[in-house]
């Protein structure tokens, strides 16, 4: 059978620009089809590393993985996404989620009805997006009288949604053309369908209109060592993370995560490394070598995922994990 599964990279943006941008343009060079780039007021700013990567590349696909609808009203957001589909010659997609509540609670902002919020801003993007203007929308969250864009997008721009709770994935179903899944497992893969195929059959369309994309934490190198160190410190994080429900789904105690969790609290980072077990590993992310991670991303397509995105860490060094999943992993699903 022919592999349908496209690849994806996922940058952080915290080097300099130039430096984000050359991974971009290798990323490229290297035969991944999506750049996402992540969207955090801490780091530097998502949307002049994509304009810069529109300037510097040709074919890849690029967007925020993911923005949110707080930061920036919906509108500004569509506005924005257009202008970087002109750019790039019509090669512009959008993520698109809850964003991160302690984030937003930083800078004094409340995630008032995170699942509305993101409906809203989904039916806004589509709506410019197709006509250039919206009129009199009142939602729950956002409210628009009227406003239009002046000019054109080159292309059709997919909107992909950020989903991990089942009434997003079944929003994520219904209304997006992706839906954006952070996870690295079978296990949440085969939870996340059933919530899919949930909004599709109610919103009378195909699984098929539905990119499905593991936004997996990726760690590859061609020693098993070597990437278990680079996928340590962010699989600790996840795990803090996580939900208990996610926990519970993998066998891992809500207790033993605690103390790990609290070493991160207090800044004690060898601690909470130290905590991170094999079977944390295994469950929140895909680590090894060429050969491992492919049997892992093959267990992730009989699930049923059509993307598959290299997230952070990607591997020891960027630049030769990207090399090397290139040489030795996309050719098993051309």
């Amino acid at each position: 059978m022919v592999s349908k599964l496209r690849f994806a990279v996922e940058f952080v943006p915290q080097e300099t620009y130039w430096q984000t941008t050359a991974l971009g343009i290798l990323a490229e060079k290297y035969g991944f089809d999506f750049c996402w780039i992540t969207d955090h007021f801490n780091n530097r700013s998502v949307y002049i590393i994509l304009s810069l990567l529109a300037n510097y590349t040709d074919q890849i696909m690029l967007g925020p993985g993911v923005t949110n609808p707080y930061l920036i009203n919906p509108v500004q957001t569509a506005s924005t996404i257009m202008s970087l589909d002109n750019l790039s010659g019509g090669r512009a997609v959008l993520g698109i989620g809850a964003g991160d509540k302690i984030t937003l609670n930083l800078l004094g902002i409340e995630r008032d009805k995170p699942l509305s919020a993101v409906k809203e801003s989904t039916q806004i993007f589509r709506t410019i997006f197709d006509t250039g203007k919206i009129k009199d929308f009142k939602g729950e969250v956002f409210s628009v009288e009227k406003a239009k864009v002046a000019f054109e997008k080159t292309g059709e721009i997919p909107i992909y949604i950020g989903a991990q709770g089942p009434k997003m994935l079944q929003l994520a179903g219904s209304l997006g053309q992706g839906v954006l899944i952070n996870a690295s497992h079978p296990t949440d893969f085969q939870y996340a369908m059933t919530q899919i195929k949930k909004g599709v059959t109610e919103a009378n369309r195909k699984l098929s209109d539905v990119d499905i994309a593991a936004y997996a934490s990726v760690s590859v190198d061609k020693k098993i060592e070597n990437a278990t160190k680079a996928a340590t410190p962010v699989v600790a994080f996840i795990v803090a993370g996580s939900p208990p429900v996610v926990l519970e789904r993998h066998g891992i105690s809500v207790e033993s995560v605690k103390p790990l969790a609290k070493a991160l609290g207090k800044g004690d980072f060898p601690t909470a490394f130290g905590a991170v077990t094999d079977e944390m590993l295994e469950a929140f992310c895909i680590r090894g070598t060429p050969d491992e991670c492919t049997k892992k991303i093959k267990a992730l397509e009989k699930v049923g995922i059509t993307q598959f995105v290299f997230g952070s860490p990607i591997g020891p060094k960027k630049r030769s994990s990207m090399e090397l999943a290139s040489k030795e992993i996309l050719p098993h699903f051309a």
